[in-house]
């Protein structure tokens, strides 16, 4: 709704968002571009409103949650995941400072054979309603960031949001690629039940 101009309809779901969670230590999202849409837009949407600004401050992409609040050690904890992997970086997580946080944390995980994927930072072309408006310069962009998956030779691709994971999915699909698109939650869980 927000990127669509719809402000006043993201208004109301930002504090439909604030009231449900209002008791709660900390928001974990499973998706980068969703813990940016709290952190950049929702202070933009209620300036000044002090429940936002402490829902923003308890607010954690799932990788950022895990490094910096719970400083977890995958090592210590016995994860196990045999298989090679890459990672996708989503562009949302350039406005929340993250950086190579999961590729530090897969590297945590024994067996884990890490595959550094060519042009990590570009962009897969989803991009929300982009994809739809742009659709041929979309899809040129994720046929660019299959390419570059395939050249890795994972099994898996981590992505961490689920536009992305959607629309490389996809690609991967129409391309015949066997590669695997999984969520870091995904694989920490086959990890643990491994070990």
């Amino acid at each position: 709704m927000y990127n669509n101009g719809y402000h006043d309809d993201a208004r109301d779901l930002a504090r439909r968002m604030i009231d449900l969670f209002d008791d709660s230590a900390y928001i974990v999202t499973p998706s980068g571009s969703c813990c940016a849409m709290v952190r950049e837009h929702y202070p933009r949407l209620l300036p000044g409103d002090a429940r936002c600004a402490s829902f923003v401050e308890r607010t954690y992409e799932f990788v950022e949650f895990l490094q910096k609040v719970l400083k977890i050690d995958l090592r210590s904890m016995g994860c196990r995941w045999n298989g090679s992997a890459t990672y996708h970086y989503s562009c949302h997580l350039r406005g929340l400072g993250m950086t190579d946080e999961a590729v530090r944390l897969l590297q945590q995980i024994e067996g884990l054979q890490y595959r550094p994927l060519e042009r990590i930072d570009q962009c897969c072309g989803f991009g929300g309603t982009f994809a739809v408006k742009f659709s041929e310069l979309s899809g040129a962009m994720v046929e660019d960031k299959a390419a570059c998956i395939g050249r890795t030779g994972a099994d898996v691709l981590v992505c961490n949001d689920g536009g992305c994971a959607m629309n490389i999915s996809g690609a991967l699909h129409r391309a015949g690629a066997k590669t695997r698109v999984m969520h870091v939650a995904e694989l920490l869980c086959e990890g643990w039940r491994a070990s």
